[in-house]
């Protein structure tokens, strides 16, 4: 294992953290929020400093394999976080170390989980930095690095897959590198587009640039303690819209861009994704028509909630917990559902659901005709058995580590459904649960331990949980780093 590359891919890392800091301390300087600037500014020197002990001199050898990717990648989030949570603890408005973490954890895996009873009272730097980390994790923080680090051969492709949500990543365009670069041209141009669209809708500027932030990375992080309640009506819809959008797979932009549109329409999983958000918002609106004044208000909050949920964002406009049961059972199946494979979305991923059941029925009919052959086909390609194997993989690690983080923060003694709802929404990177982790709720009343556990969720969510349980492996640490 190339240890002194993983060295130095951290420490490289961390220094671009350092420049990541200069948003919320610039914005600490508008504010005239000096305790804040010591902050970020102190934890900005800290990060150059560390990173250039860690980064050392460059390694002659700077190919990584696909160990050495889950590894780095897996590393590179929790130093990220430990780093990250420096500016929030030294603030002074979360004195706990673990509950900085938590918080600048569910920032960066775009969680939106918080443990605040009130986020109105925080610096307006620190506002920023919480909404600027969904925005910095939604992509990816080594997609970003990756376009500015040239890494030889196949390395930089074994970074992107291991921090890529969904089953399998590929290229845009032959240079790795470049994949990259379109990817964020991408993303920052809806970012800016949702921007103005908001400003224009009557959202305060910090409000619009924070809720932009939120909205790209699928995040949660508002700067009100009604999330998106206290908004007027156009713009709960922009937030919708985006919402919906940053949920679809990020290749389908790029044949737009490219101007396949008509390959961009074909994609499977855009249009199962769409189906879902359609048939959800359908039920959801008959079922509660009553609580709400006429068609058009159901209608815009249903969508409003259906799409922050799918595409596990976590903002809301209305308390949900108050909503039917069945309406409430929608919402923690779409919790699990989660977005499109190559978006900022979390959950399981549409394109594993529409895989497994298109392998169910392929296997029924096998029991039914064990003569005939047939292959399961997505996207109109067949799905090899390499892709099989790693999805049940996949859902098996899932459901193992689901189970034991659940038993383990039972341990706090709250109820089932608040407990099974904060592993779901935590290890689905969404934010709100239900009952006493709802949306009018939060996280705090968990103990140390538990935050722990619920912050390891959320990285292996956010990671798609291979890299974080490939560090922990007893192999990898009974090597000698040299």
């Amino acid at each position: 294992m190339n240890h002194r590359m993983i060295r130095y891919i951290i420490g490289s890392l961390i220094q671009m953290e350092a420049a990541l800091f200069l948003l919320p301390a610039f914005t600490a300087l508008i504010y005239g929020e000096v305790t804040c600037i010591a902050a970020f500014l102190g934890s900005a020197l800290f990060c150059v400093a560390g990173g250039h002990i860690l980064k050392g001199k460059k390694p002659e050898d700077v190919t990584i394999f696909s160990s050495e990717g889950y590894v780095s990648v897996a590393i590179c989030w929790i130093m990220l976080s430990i780093c990250g949570a420096m500016p929030l603890y030294f603030s002074g408005y979360f004195p706990n170390p673990v509950d900085a973490l938590f918080e600048i954890v569910s920032g960066f895996t775009t969680t939106g989980a918080t443990i605040l009873n009130d986020v109105e009272i925080l610096p307006r730097s620190v506002l920023m930095w919480r909404s600027f980390s969904h925005w910095v994790g939604g992509m990816g923080v080594l997609v970003f690095m990756l376009a500015l680090l040239p890494l030889s051969g196949g390395s930089s492709m074994y970074l992107m897959r291991a921090e890529s949500p969904g089953p399998s990543v590929g290229k845009l365009v032959p240079k790795v590198r470049s994949t990259a670069k379109i990817l964020y041209v991408i993303y920052f141009v809806m970012t800016v587009l949702e921007l103005i669209l908001l400003v224009l809708a009557g959202c305060p500027l910090f409000d619009s640039i924070n809720l932009s932030f939120a909205t790209a990375g699928t995040g949660g992080f508002g700067v009100l303690n009604s999330s998106a309640g206290d908004y007027n009506a156009a713009i709960q819809i922009i937030l919708t819209v985006f919402m919906i959008l940053f949920g679809v797979n990020f290749n389908v932009y790029f044949l737009v861009y490219s101007r396949n549109i008509r390959d961009a329409f074909r994609c499977e999983e855009a249009r199962i994704y769409m189906g879902v958000i359609g048939a959800s918002i359908l039920l959801i609106s008959v079922n509660t028509f009553s609580m709400f004044q006429g068609i058009g208000e159901t209608l815009r909050h249903v969508a409003f909630q259906v799409a922050s949920i799918i595409t596990t964002t976590g903002f809301s406009t209305v308390d949900f917990e108050l909503w039917p049961e069945f309406s409430r059972t929608i919402l923690v199946v779409l919790m699990f559902v989660g977005a499109c494979a190559g978006s900022t979305g979390g959950g399981i991923k549409v394109s594993r659901i529409a895989i497994m059941a298109k392998t169910i029925v392929k296997e029924l009919s096998v029991m039914k005709h064990p003569r005939n052959v047939r292959k399961t086909w997505f996207e109109g390609k067949p799905v090899e058995h390499e892709v099989l194997r790693s999805i049940n993989v996949f859902l098996i690690a899932y459901l193992g580590i689901f189970i034991l983080s659940t038993l383990i923060i039972s341990l706090d003694n709250f109820d089932g459904v608040t407990n099974f709802t904060a592993v779901a929404s935590t290890i689905n990177n969404i934010g709100p649960g239900l009952s006493r982790v709802g949306p009018t709720q939060n996280f705090s009343i968990y103990s140390n331990l538990s935050k722990l556990v619920l912050t390891f969720d959320m990285l292996a969510g956010r990671l798609e949980i291979f890299p974080m349980l490939i560090m922990c492996t007893a192999g990898f640490r009974g090597k000698r780093w040299s």
